[in-house]
C-alpha cells in the first residue's frame, strides 16, 4: 500500500495566499509587478529649497543628474551574466546599483523641489514619484546626454565609456558637495565615494586592456574612438574644470594610448537607442501603473 505526503493546500489554501494584500481584489496581483514596501528614500529630511535657490532650476539640475546615472545604470546592467567572470560580473552589478541608487535620490529630490515635474498618472495609482519620473516619462523628457545612452559594445567599450563617464561625473561630484542645497550636497557626497571607486576600476581595466594583448589593445582603441565624439557633451553638460582633462591624460599616458582625433558629435538630444532602452525599462511599469514598487 502506497502512502502519499498530504498536500498542506488542500486544508489551508494556497501558501501563497496570505502574500496577497488585503485591498486587492481576487486574483489582482498587479502590485507584484513592482516589489513591496520601499521607504520614501528622502524620507525625514527636510527638502525645504534655500530662499537664495529657484526650485525650478534645481529641479532640472537633479532631473539632468538622475537621469544620467538612471540610463547608465540600466546599461552597466546589461553585463549581469555577461561579464568575462564572475567577479566582474559582480563589479558591474554592483557599479549599477550604485548609479541606481544615485537615481532615486537625485529624481526624488527634484520631485520634492518642483512637484509639477512629476507626470501625471492614473488615478489611484500608488507610484512613488521618483519611480513616476523614471517609468512614465518620454524619451524626450529625458535630459541625460548622449554617451550613457548608446548601446553597449564590448567589454572594452564599457570599460573606455565608463572610465570617461565616472571621471567627469567624480569631479563634478566633488564640486557639488559643497552645493547651497543641502541635499544635493549630500547626495553628491555620498556619490563622491561611488564614483572613486568606479574611475579606479574602469583605469585599472583600461590599463590592463592596453598593455595587454593584440586584440584586447586593439578592441580598447576601437571603444575610446567610438565613444570620444560624445566626450565634448559629457564635459560641458558637467561643466568640469582641467582637472578632469589631467587625469584622463594620466590614464591614457600610462596606457600608452593617445586621444583619438575624432570631431565632437554634432547635434543635441537623443539617439534612437534611447527610445529602445526605454521601452524595455518602462514596459512593466507601464503595463501595471496601479503597481507598487
Amino acid at each position: 500500500m502506497s502512502h502519499s505526503t498530504p498536500d498542506p493546500n488542500e486544508e489551508h489554501g494556497s501558501v501563497y495566499d496570505g502574500l496577497l494584500a488585503e485591498h486587492d481584489a481576487p486574483g489582482d496581483t498587479s502590485h507584484w509587478a513592482f516589489g513591496t514596501d520601499f521607504e520614501d528614500p528622502l524620507a525625514g529630511v527636510d527638502t525645504t529649497v534655500p530662499t537664495d535657490l529657484d526650485a525650478g532650476e534645481l529641479a532640472a539640475y537633479c532631473l539632468q543628474l538622475g537621469d544620467d546615472a538612471l540610463v547608465m545604470s540600466h546599461r552597466v546592467s546589461e553585463w549581469c551574466s555577461n561579464a568575462p567572470d564572475l567577479e566582474e560580473d559582480i563589479a558591474l552589478a554592483n557599479i549599477a546599483l550604485d548609479l541606481l541608487g544615485q537615481a532615486r535620490l537625485l529624481l526624488a529630490r527634484a520631485a520634492a523641489a518642483d512637484p509639477s515635474v512629476v507626470p501625471a498618472l492614473p488615478e489611484g495609482s500608488p507610484v512613488p514619484v521618483e519611480d513616476a519620473l523614471a517609468f512614465f516619462r518620454e524619451a524626450i523628457e529625458f535630459r541625460n546626454i548622449r554617451l550613457v545612452e548608446v548601446p553597449n559594445g564590448d567589454f572594452a567599450h564599457t570599460i573606455a565609456r565608463l572610465l570617461l563617464f565616472a571621471t567627469v561625473r567624480l569631479a563634478a561630484f566633488e564640486r557639488l558637495a559643497s552645493h547651497r542645497d543641502p541635499v544635493l550636497a549630500a547626495i553628491a557626497a555620498k556619490g563622491v565615494k561611488e564614483l572613486t571607486y568606479h574611475r579606479d576600476y574602469a583605469g585599472r581595466w583600461f590599463l590592463t586592456l592596453a598593455q595587454g594583448t593584440e586584440e584586447s589593445r586593439r578592441r580598447l582603441l576601437a571603444g575610446l574612438a567610438q565613444l570620444w565624439p560624445l566626450y565634448a557633451e559629457l564635459a560641458a553638460a558637467y561643466d568640469v574644470g582641467p582637472e578632469v582633462d589631467v587625469v584622463l591624460d594620466q590614464v591614457l599616458a600610462v596606457s600608452g594610448v593617445e586621444r583619438p582625433d575624432v570631431a565632437p558629435m554634432a547635434g543635441t538630444g537623443h539617439t534612437e537607442a534611447l527610445s529602445r532602452l526605454l521601452a524595455e525599462m518602462q514596459v512593466v511599469a507601464r503595463a501595471h501603473p496601479r503597481g507598487l514598487w
